[in-house]
């Protein structure tokens, strides 16, 4: 279990948050692995022994240059985003799909079944709604802690389907920056390699009305295995379209 250490300047609502997601408190801070560091900026996600820190934080750097000078115009064409779909991003991770699919004015549903990143997740969310210019693409993002091959199908069995679910399975790190390669070497600690490949994409067909996105490594494999019905390619991402089970 990841554990979270409070320092004098964290907030009363960073331990209610914490305890949302069954997160244990640590008396000191952890001499080994990966655990969470609340403070007056929010949490962070640290490793023992090092310097750097990993912040889901909507309001500045790179979620600040793709909300103000684009960058989402790939993922836009592969979730159709001209109609307006409700997006189900079932692999949620540190948000920054959902985040941009929300700034396209879409309605994003993310599940995350790790507790620490679902904890990050929720509190980049909570900052991005005290902040003017993030609040309302923060406001269309409805988080969902779980497994979403469990939740999925139990949303959509209340007649709330999705027109699009949308995956981004773990694969590795392939950017130059050195910063990125650190921030997703933390984070691959944490979530781990495991990914249920085939039980994420036939559940996403079962729910989804219109289609399935998958992000992948521009030359990466095929979703378990599966090929597409069709592709969106971009230099190092692609997005793979797969029709629903019933189309």
């Amino acid at each position: 279990m990841t554990l979270i250490y409070f320092t004098d300047t964290a907030p009363e609502s960073l331990r209610q948050t914490a305890e949302t997601f069954g997160l244990a408190a640590a008396p000191q801070v952890p001499a080994s692995g990966s655990y969470l560091l609340a403070d007056s900026d929010g949490i962070s996600l640290c490793k023992a022994g090092e310097k750097g820190r990993v912040r889901v934080d909507f309001t500045g750097g790179a979620a600040q240059y793709r909300r103000t000078k684009g960058g989402g115009e790939l993922i836009a064409k592969a979730v159709n985003h001209t109609a307006e779909p409700t997006v189900w991003d079932a692999t949620g991770g540190l948000g920054r799909d959902s985040f941009v699919l929300a700034s396209l004015g879409l309605t994003v549903h993310t599940f995350e079944q790790n507790p620490a990143a679902a904890c990050l997740l929720s509190d980049g969310l909570n900052r991005a709604l005290q902040c003017g210019d993030t609040a309302e693409t923060a406001a269309r993002i409805s988080l969902h802690f779980g497994d979403a091959c469990v939740i999925m199908p139990a949303l959509a069995a209340q007649n709330s389907r999705p027109d699009v679910v949308y995956l981004d399975p773990m694969y590795p790190e392939r950017q130059k920056s050195a910063a990125v390669k650190k921030e997703m070497a933390y984070f691959h600690d944490l979530i781990g390699a495991a990914q249920y490949e085939a039980e994420l994409l036939a559940t996403a067909r079962a729910v989804a009305k219109k289609r399935i996105v998958v992000k992948r490594p521009r030359l990466g494999e095929f979703l378990n295995g599966e090929k597409p019905a069709y592709q969106y390619s971009g230099k190092s991402t692609r997005f793979d379209v797969y029709l629903p089970e019933n189309a």
